[in-house]
């Protein structure tokens, strides 16, 4: 039986935090060890040009994210794990594409909408004024990354839709004009993948400044966790689990046994105070041995090099042939 080929993204904007990994690295993991899936998943740094102009940050984020992710057991023998840029294919996909995606195509994408409504609100008479082309075609090079591979389902976000019906959109006007190459990919939405939400009870998110860092040390989770917002009832006092977001998390980390016997412990007065104490000990519990093989990575980059180089050796030669069946059938070949 034909494996089911998912592909994932993930651009590097420094170092995930725990909402993170509740909601998109450990469960990619654990997809990704099933054994009736290929899993193929990519740092998209070409992706995190279009809103970071800082050389070391990229650089360094880079080198974060995917440390991350082997600590948190991605296993690349398993999975073709590359950095985007060492696949040219890609970025040579990426322009044919552009070549044959129609302009109002473009024009209707979410991100860009946004940026030309909020110059319309600032009373800007450029409209466009300072969108920059990569925000413009985002979508396309994001078409290239999934088709090059023939994705058949992609794991977004609800706010990603859009992008995954353009690549739909773009595969299917290439396969009619040059005869079908692409598969059209679906978007795969996992409602159980959990939303963790942040200290503030919003969803945890750096632009909220709500976030508990992923790998700090024992002492600083404990700090972290120490903010979570509570209400005033005081220890001995019977407390609901919708009463702080401190439940969410501890839920996060437990197993349903836990999180019941937890449930209980507030039921009968258990203080805020020693609530988070539980806490922070669930998730060092768990992060603790991840950390430390995340500090190795992070002090070994050349061993990082060399897997991400062999999930490029990897990717590029389930590149290549894709790659020269679309320049024969755009006509780009040798004379004879």
């Amino acid at each position: 039986m034909k494996k089911i080929r998912v592909l994932t993204g993930v651009t590097p904007s420094g170092v995930p935090h725990l909402g993170n990994y509740v909601g998109a690295i450990r469960p990619a993991i654990a997809a990704s060890q099933n054994p009736d899936v290929e899993s193929f998943l990519f740092l998209s740094d070409y992706h995190a040009l279009i809103k970071c102009h800082e050389p070391e940050r990229v650089h360094e984020s880079t080198k974060a994210v995917a440390a991350t992710w082997l600590a948190c057991g991605l296993d690349p023998e398993r999975t073709t794990f590359y950095r985007q840029s060492d696949v040219p294919e890609v970025m040579e996909l990426n322009w044919i594409l552009t070549c044959n995606t129609a302009k109002g195509l473009m024009n209707r994408a979410h991100a860009y909408k946004a940026a030309v409504q909020d110059n319309v609100e600032k009373g800007q008479a450029d409209q466009d004024h300072g969108i920059e082309m990569g925000l413009f075609c985002y979508p396309v090079l994001m078409s290239a990354d999934i088709l090059m591979f023939n994705a058949d389902k992609v794991p977004v976000g609800r706010d990603q839709i859009q992008h995954l019906e353009m690549a739909r959109d773009i595969a299917a006007r290439f396969n009619h004009r040059f005869g079908t190459l692409f598969t059209l990919p679906e978007v795969q939405i996992d409602d159980n993948v959990e939303t963790l939400v942040g200290l503030d009870g919003r969803k945890m998110s750096k632009s909220y400044g709500n976030t508990i860092p992923l790998f700090d040390s024992d002492k600083k989770i404990q700090k972290a966790v120490n903010k979570i917002v509570t209400n005033l009832k005081q220890p001995g006092e019977a407390k609901a689990p919708d009463e702080s977001p401190l439940f969410d998390i501890y839920k996060a980390f437990s197993t349903p046994d836990e999180t019941a016997e937890f449930t209980h412990m507030l039921a009968e007065g258990l203080a805020w105070g020693e609530a988070k104490k539980l806490l922070a000990a669930k998730i060092n519990a768990e992060l603790s041995p991840k950390r430390e093989h995340f500090e190795a990575l992070m002090a070994n980059p050349a061993l990082i090099e060399d897997i991400l180089q062999a999930g490029a050796a990897k990717a590029r030669r389930q590149a290549q042939p894709l790659l020269a069946a679309v320049r024969e059938a755009v006509g780009i070949r040798r004379l004879s």
